[in-house]
């Protein structure tokens, strides 16, 4: 174990079809965990994520489980292989169910499962059309957060800041015109770039709580222990080892601010200055740069990613 070096996992919108397909040709360990992932959910998630309709795997129901299983994948191509042991673990938003699967705290077939119930409770939780996001650049995260509140105060439509995923870079969410008009608001004070996010819903918003108490149901039947590795949690951005605690971050989560920079932070002062990214896309290691440019980072999605980095982590 390296007590300097965490790994990191993707949430949503690292997806892509053709994401992990040299990583399945090659490793028998990340196309078992394919295997088994579609035997959980009922259908081909490998043909899905390697070629499958990219309109599909962009539906939440379906993103949650590929890019779980996209993690787990690597996760287990590199314990196999004999790859360093991080001393911590963190996740972006799905990806802290992926960080608790691969440190032992749910089984995979518990895992997939229950990202897939989680994001069709997410989707549902508000009509398409309804909610929005959008990421807002060059603002401080009080700046963003006191327009949110300013707005939503007494309104019947809400925003909120749901995302704060690097200095200068936070994501807002909630009812489409709430949206909308903070936007507005927010260039007017000085953001650098407002971008509405090509997603379906207003994640981690209170707009998501009746997803949080379907959620809470089905967590109710899943069998949790206590993380192998150390995993910091986005509600609180802080570590936890007891199993009901950890069931109820999980529900908390779902309608709770993702603490990203906070995250990383409680990540270094745990030691860590070296970080992986795990599985799919390179937005984490973006957001690290962004966080702290001391910080170095590899990443681990195919073949020869995977061999640079236990050549680098090996020094």
């Amino acid at each position: 174990m390296r007590s300097d070096l965490a790994f990191m996992f993707p949430g949503q919108g690292s997806q892509r079809v053709g994401m992990l397909g040299e990583a399945i040709a090659e490793f028998p360990e990340a196309a078992t965990v394919f295997e088994e992932c579609s035997d959980a959910l009922g259908f081909d998630l490998k043909a899905l994520v390697t070629e499958g309709d990219p309109e599909q795997l962009n539906l939440t129901e379906f993103t949650q489980p590929a890019l779980l299983a996209a993690s787990v994948a690597i996760w287990r191509v590199w314990s196999a292989a004999g790859g360093v042991r991080p001393g911590a673990m963190a996740g972006h938003s799905l990806g802290e169910f992926s960080a608790l699967c691969c440190a032992g705290a749910l089984s995979l077939k518990d895992a997939v499962t229950l990202v897939r119930e989680r994001g069709r409770f997410m989707q549902t939780a508000v009509p398409v059309g309804v909610g929005a996001m959008a990421a807002i650049l060059g603002l401080d995260d009080d700046v963003v957060t006191a327009c949110c509140d300013e707005l939503s105060a007494g309104a019947q439509e809400i925003v909120q800041a749901v995302n704060f995923n690097a200095p200068g870079q936070v994501v807002i969410a909630g009812h489409s015109a709430a949206v909308e008009k903070a936007i507005a608001v927010l260039k007017e004070s000085g953001a650098k770039r407002a971008m509405p996010l090509p997603v379906s819903a207003p994640f981690h918003t209170s707009l998501m709580r009746p997803a949080g108490e379907k959620l809470a149901e089905v967590l109710d039947g899943i069998a949790i222990a206590s993380p192998e590795i150390p995993v910091v949690h986005n509600v609180n951005a802080a570590t936890e080892t007891d199993p009901e605690t950890i069931r109820q971050l999980l529900v908390e989560q779902i309608a709770a601010p993702v603490l990203w920079t906070s995250c990383v932070s409680s990540l270094q002062s745990m030691g860590a200055t070296q970080f992986a990214e795990c599985g799919a896309g390179k937005v984490l290691g973006g957001l690290l740069r962004r966080i702290d440019k001391s910080l170095g980072c590899v990443y681990l999605e195919n073949p020869d990613d995977l061999r640079a980095a236990a050549t680098a982590l090996a020094q």
